[in-house]
């Protein structure tokens, strides 16, 4: 019912008149719902609750995180490979594990406007991005079976960049390696390869599952 009276919220709770009436007075306080003269409808916040609630369980679903993943490129010419932004994580979880800028991305952001913020936060550099596709992870503990983290990666590729890099941020520091470098490097996210390849060849999208340890994680 899209709006509905007192007497009909009840008649649909099954509650006694003064329980319904502390519920109803709650949601209103908290703007979930507003009352519009002797009838009560759902607000914008109430239907966002709405829209988040499995109703079978009656609680907020679970939902994977967006995000976005930068593939940052640039060509050496001293050496004529190519060398990729890369960052060594310095902060629980994945402590110490190499990996592509990832962040996530804001409320009513566009993804191209989500990977620029994010580049320039962490890098001080400014770029231009364009979408390359998704990436679906899952991230499984290895002792449990349990899955602990979920996300849709939004792959961005990046050649065209201008500025300083500021090699340290909060959580971390950034520098330029190759491929080759990094495929000899024992703690990478397990998805490294996986997810570069993805975005260099434009694929639209890609799903993996990796398992991780305590001493990883």
């Amino acid at each position: 019912m899209p709006a509905a009276r007192f007497a009909e919220l009840q008649k649909a709770s099954g509650l006694e008149s003064d329980h319904v009436k502390f519920h109803i007075k709650r949601l209103v306080k908290l703007g979930y719902v507003n009352k519009i003269g002797n009838v009560y409808q759902l607000s914008v916040t109430g239907k966002e609750y709405a829209n988040k609630l499995d109703t079978d369980a009656g609680v907020i679903e679970r939902q994977p995180k967006v995000a976005v993943l930068l593939v940052v490129e640039r060509y050496n010419p001293k050496t004529h490979m190519a060398e990729y932004l890369l960052q060594k994580r310095l902060k629980h979880p994945y402590f110490g594990f190499w990996g592509a800028p990832t962040g996530k991305v804001r409320w009513g952001e566009t993804l191209l406007d989500a990977a620029a913020r994010e580049l320039k936060e962490e890098t001080g550099l400014t770029g231009v991005f364009e979408y390359r596709g998704i990436y679906h992870e899952r991230v499984r503990h290895q002792a449990t079976g349990e899955i602990i983290e979920d996300k849709l990666f939004q792959m961005m590729f990046c050649d065209r960049f201008s500025g300083e890099l500021q090699v340290e941020f909060d959580g971390g520091y950034n520098t330029w390696h190759t491929l080759e470098y990094m495929a000899l490097e024992p703690k990478k996210y397990k998805g490294f390869e996986t997810e570069i390849a993805a975005c260099l060849n434009s694929i639209p999208f890609t799903e993996r599952m990796h398992d991780y340890g305590d001493s990883e994680f």
